[in-house]
C-alpha cells in the first residue's frame, strides 16, 4: 500500500471513529473529543470525566492528547496525559505505558499479542482500557517508579497526591460543558423528555468542589443540532464534509 493510499485508509478510519465518540446516539457520556486543530483528524484533544464513587479518581476532569499514525489501524495511536498525572504506570511527561498501546508483535515488550495493538481495536477501546489502568495499575512494570514505589509504601500518601490532582483537574472543565449522570442518561436514551426548562442538580465531588449537572430537555442545544453550544455529549463544530485530510499535491502526484 503506497503512502498517500495508506493515508487516506487512516483518515476514513478515524473520521468514523471520530464519529463514533461525538455523536450523541453513540458518544461514551465521559468523554470530551474534540480536533486538537482545524480539521487534522491525527490528533484529538480528550477529556475524560470520572464518573465512579469507588474511584480515587471520581470527579477528576482528566485531560490528554491522542496521536494517530499515517499507518493507523495497523499500528497503534499515542495517548499522552497533558498535564500528566502521578501513577506508577503513566511517565512524567504524561506519556501512558499500556500493552495496548504496544505494536503486536514486538518481541521487546515482552507482553502477549492478545493484550497489545491489533487493527480490531479502536480509539474507543484505548480510552476504555487506560480507564481501567487508573483504577488498576501495574506495579510490576512501573513507568513511574517514584509513584510504585510511594503506593506500595504509603497507600495513605499515594492517595493524598492522587486527590490533590482530581481536584486541580476540576478546574479545568470546560464552561460549556455540561454533565450528566448515568441515571440521567439513561432517561435521555429511553424516553424523550417533556417541554420544559432544563434543571439543575448539584452533587459533591470528594465532599468538596461541585458540578453542575444538567438534564437535558427537548428544547436544550443537545436535541438541536442547529445550536452549537457544547454539552457533555459533545456536538462537534466539524461537520462531516470536513472530516478529511487535506494532502499537499506532491503527495497526489
Amino acid at each position: 500500500m503506497d503512502e498517500l493510499r495508506m493515508k487516506k485508509t487512516a483518515a476514513s478510519v478515524i473520521a468514523k471513529q471520530f464519529k463514533q465518540l461525538t455523536d450523541p446516539k453513540t458518544a461514551i457520556p465521559y468523554f470530551n473529543v474534540e480536533l486538537s486543530s482545524g480539521s487534522n483528524l491525527f490528533s484529538w484533544n480528550i477529556g475524560i470525566m470520572i464518573d465512579n464513587e469507588e474511584s480515587i479518581y471520581n470527579g477528576g476532569y482528566l485531560k490528554g492528547m491522542m496521536t494517530f499514525p499515517f499507518d493507523y489501524p495497523y499500528s497503534p495511536p499515542t495517548f499522552r496525559f497533558v498535564p500528566a498525572i502521578y501513577h506508577p504506570n503513566i511517565y512524567k511527561d504524561g506519556r501512558v505505558c499500556i500493552s495496548i498501546l504496544h505494536q503486536s508483535g514486538d518481541e521487546t515488550s515482552g507482553e502477549p499479542d492478545n493484550e497489545t495493538w491489533s487493527p480490531v481495536q479502536t480509539a474507543e477501546t484505548v480510552l476504555m482500557s487506560i480507564i481501567s489502568l487508573l483504577e488498576d495499575p501495574n506495579l510490576d512494570s512501573p513507568a513511574n517508579v517514584d509513584a510504585a514505589v510511594d503506593l506500595k509504601k504509603s497507600k495513605k500518601l499515594y492517595e493524598e497526591r492522587v486527590l490533590l490532582e482530581v481536584k486541580r483537574s476540576q478546574l479545568n472543565i470546560p464552561k460549556d460543558f455540561l454533565y450528566k449522570k448515568k441515571v440521567e442518561i439513561e432517561n435521555l436514551r429511553n424516553n424523550i423528555p417533556n417541554e420544559g426548562d432544563a434543571s439543575d442538580i448539584n452533587s459533591s465531588v470528594h465532599g468538596s468542589q461541585s458540578v453542575t449537572n444538567t438534564v437535558a430537555s427537548s428544547n436544550s442545544s443537545w436535541f438541536d443540532p442547529q445550536q452549537k453550544k457544547k454539552s457533555f455529549w459533545h456536538d462537534s463544530d466539524v461537520e462531516d464534509e470536513e472530516l478529511e485530510v487535506e494532502f499537499s499535491e506532491s503527495d497526489e502526484e
